[in-house]
């Protein structure tokens, strides 16, 4: 647990309010009592309210009771703070002027003085945020994992003196963090996603560039206008060394991909670091973007590249994220639970063939639109939750063979029947892959959830293509 006392005594006394207690809101009302803070607590529900006295953290319902002489509010990072409207609890704290902060921000004030690396993205921060960790660890530094991936942020162990804080930042902690802003701040790219949170693409691509703010290092993926924007905002600004990451193009004063292998042009002139395409846990072009952004962040920490490279080769893999489950008589069984959109899904359409695809559950705007090029690539779809008319409906149009299974433990089943029956078409014996496009609250908890049923169901499966 982080010691938080240092931001506890710029509150002078007064009470913080912590509404919301899931797993970050308890971790924060944890440590807060833990410095002595005056903490009070809220949660809509009763249970986790029960829960949370229990634990010896204050209950009180100060959204309706006011904030008046509150020092901070740390709202969950999921509470609307402006579109479409602001959460009473959000209006009640700008009323009594009071500082709204999350998690980050906090332990930022606590005066740390570790390194902080920041990952946002609206694609493959998670992986990039894991491949950056496991690079540290292995070249020696204490790096600790956290954020939006792993454990709440101040539920951690404070790293040693070379420690480093490697922190997944999603939109909605990025704009709970009025004045923290990472050394190195990485941003991956933008596509549709969140406007029920943000509104338009305009206002979340803000909200994410907004880690550039102040000085340090900035690594941005240009690959998307949106991106692209932001990198053209630090220059301009000059606060932060400004390294641009690409796999569609050369870019002068950055990294990018050539012929598969890994260009460092950071210094006066490009440098071959070699060949990425050997690396069985990170393929298709997406995971090169992963392996750029993370190769940068890990230059800016003084890692020489070969180094880099040499353990980029022995990373396991994220699981959720084409992670390979299983191999039942060639047939690939890969969970990439972590596909919420349409945009993530391609990114593991473009790896594979003869696939037997998984997908559904609560719909994202636009659907399954933009799929359609991969269409070729998939022998069948098993449809699943709120989503599943709708998919079937574009699966028809798209002439996409297609059942609806209803439910996860019925679409494992039937794509590995059929999968299994069908070894022997042209393209190889193909694989079954979980890479929904959809959120799973619906069915499911989270997307981990989702994604370990997956895997506990393929690991029931039996070999005998007979049984």
């Amino acid at each position: 647990m982080i010691n938080t006392a240092p931001f506890v005594r710029t509150l002078k006394d007064k009470p913080v309010a912590v509404f919301g207690l899931g797993l970050s809101g308890m971790a924060t009302a944890r440590a807060l009592v833990a410095a002595k803070a005056r903490v009070v607590a809220w949660d809509d529900s009763e249970e986790t309210r029960a829960k949370a006295e229990k634990e010896g953290i204050p209950v009180f319902d100060f959204v309706f009771g006011g904030m008046e002489g509150y020092g901070a509010l740390i709202p969950a990072p999921g509470v609307p703070l402006h579109y479409p409207e602001p959460h009473k609890a959000i209006v009640q704290a700008r009323g009594y002027a009071v500082e709204v902060l999350g998690d980050l921000e906090i332990l930022h004030r606590c005066d740390h003085g570790k390194k902080t690396i920041g990952i946002t993205g609206t694609n493959g921060k998670s992986t990039t945020t894991a491949l950056i960790h496991h690079i540290l660890k292995e070249t020696g530094f204490d790096a600790v994992l956290g954020g939006n991936i792993g454990k709440p942020v101040l539920d951690l162990t404070m790293p040693k003196f070379n420690g480093v804080f490697v922190l997944e930042m999603s939109s909605y902690q990025i704009d709970l963090c009025p004045t923290f802003h990472p050394d190195i701040s990485v941003h991956m790219n933008v596509t549709p996603d969140h406007l029920d949170r943000h509104g338009t693409m305009e206002e979340y691509a803000a909200s994410k560039a907004r880690i550039f703010e102040g000085p340090g290092v900035a690594v941005c993926g240009v690959d998307d206008d949106y991106s692209a924007a932001m990198m053209e905002k630090v220059v301009k600004a000059g606060l932060r060394k400004a390294i641009p990451v690409s796999v569609k193009k050369e870019v002068a004063g950055g990294i990018y991909i050539k012929d598969g292998h890994l260009i460092d042009h950071i210094g006066e002139k490009p440098v071959d670091a070699g060949s990425i395409n050997d690396i069985p846990t990170l393929p298709g072009l997406h995971n090169a973007q992963n392996i750029c952004a993370a190769y940068a962040a890990c230059r800016s920490m003084g890692i020489e590249a070969d180094e880099i490279l040499k353990h980029t080769r022995s990373f396991a893999g994220l699981q959720h994220r084409q992670f390979l489950s299983r191999i039942i008589n060639g047939v690939s069984y890969i969970n990439d639970s972590k596909a919420t959109n349409a945009e993530a899904t391609s990114k593991a359409l473009v790896c594979y063939h003869n696939i037997y695809l998984i997908a559904g559950g609560r719909p994202k705007t636009g659907g399954l639109n933009g799929l359609e090029q991969y269409v070729d690539r998939i022998r069948h779809v098993f449809l699943l939750g709120e989503a599943m008319d709708d998919f079937a409906n574009w699966c028809a149009k798209m002439g996409v063979p297609h059942t609806k299974s209803f439910s996860l433990d019925v679409a494992v089943l039937e794509a590995h029947q059929l999968a299994q029956s069908e070894r022997g078409q042209p393209g190889g014996a193909g694989c079954v892959l979980l890479s929904p496009a959809c959120a799973s609250w619906d069915q499911f908890k989270n997307f981990e959830h989702r994604g370990d049923v997956f895997m506990s169901l393929v690991n029931s499966l039996s070999e005998d293509t007979n049984a």
